[in-house]
């Protein structure tokens, strides 16, 4: 496989590196991204997914696109002008991104484009498989708008696989960063009730899930979770349990809101993601349980 990946120095962007022979990488700063993943990756080619498409020498060679960027939604408030960030960031930068494949004569084979449960919106009990209609907030109207920029490289020959992802569990980052700190304080607790069902994934076996999606010919959309979902309190006592806090006190909505804004809300949300595509397509989890995939992660600094 050679490959060529965007978003490579995120979260996930190095485990995913490491899965590949020295792809090539497409950055807004190459400067940084030489120091981060330099000896990871083999070509550097800087790229402003807002600005227009790649240049064509960026695909030269490449079989298979791995589609990572995208502004954070978990950082500050949801401001007006923040939302079109997150929306621009996605739906205008694909797009973009497709229209450099369709400049080349000869086309990468495979687009695997990042995606979010959000897709679904908020949906109680309900099991979402791949079939499942979107929802209609603003997440889920970016997400669908997102993946149809994505779609859209199908008319060129490409197969397309886009990997509705759901909370990145790993060291040095992502999610549970966020959350340490008051747990390690006896300060965490479940949100609300607790009851909201939480979609999360190991981000090693999110890394070997974006390759499996390339190698096994998945088309379409593919839930990037775990196949065994549980409920937020559910990981709350899992998370304290391993490092040995108590983890009783819960947040309230209200409170969440005034620190977070209209973030809060998405933080609340019941999605049931069931992985269908991924379980039926032969992929095997290395962290399919919490406990395992915490200690994993924890163990050693706990």
């Amino acid at each position: 496989m050679t490959a060529l990946v965007t978003g490579a120095t995120g979260f996930l962007g190095p485990r995913l590196l490491r899965l590949l022979d020295r792809p090539v990488v497409l950055t807004r700063n190459p400067d940084r991204a030489r120091s981060r993943i330099g000896h990871l990756a083999g070509r550097i080619i800087a790229w402003d997914p807002l600005q227009g498409p790649p240049g064509a020498t960026a695909f030269d060679g490449v079989d298979t696109v791995f589609h990572l960027a995208g502004e954070s939604v978990a950082e500050g408030r949801w401001s007006a002008a923040q939302k079109q960030r997150i929306r621009d960031s996605r739906v205008v930068g694909t797009r973009h991104l497709v229209q450099g494949i369709a400049q080349m004569s000869s086309r990468p084979a495979t687009l695997v484009s990042a995606s979010a449960v959000g897709y679904y919106g908020n949906r109680g009990e309900e099991e979402l498989t791949e079939s499942a209609t979107p929802g209609h907030d603003f997440l889920a109207e970016v997400c669908v708008a997102w993946e149809q920029e994505a779609l859209a490289a199908r008319s060129l020959g490409v197969r397309v696989a886009t990997a509705r992802t759901g909370i990145v569990l790993g060291s040095g980052g992502g999610a549970l960063e966020r959350m340490l700190l008051p747990f390690r304080l006896g300060a965490g607790g479940p949100l609300g009730n607790g009851r909201q069902w939480m979609p999360w994934i190991h981000v090693a076996d999110l890394a070997r899930l974006y390759i499996h999606a390339a190698t096994a010919g998945i088309d379409g959309p593919l839930n990037a979770v775990s196949p065994e979902p549980l409920r937020n309190l559910e990981f709350t006592r899992a998370l304290g349990k391993q490092l040995h806090r108590p983890a009783f006190m819960p947040a309230p909505y209200i409170g969440l809101r005034v620190l977070f804004g209209e973030f809060a809300r998405v933080l609340f949300d019941s999605q049931r993601v069931i992985p269908r595509v991924a379980i039926e397509s032969g992929f095997v989890y290395q962290y399919p349980d919490i406990a395992v995939a915490l200690k994993a992660i924890l163990a050693p600094a706990a």
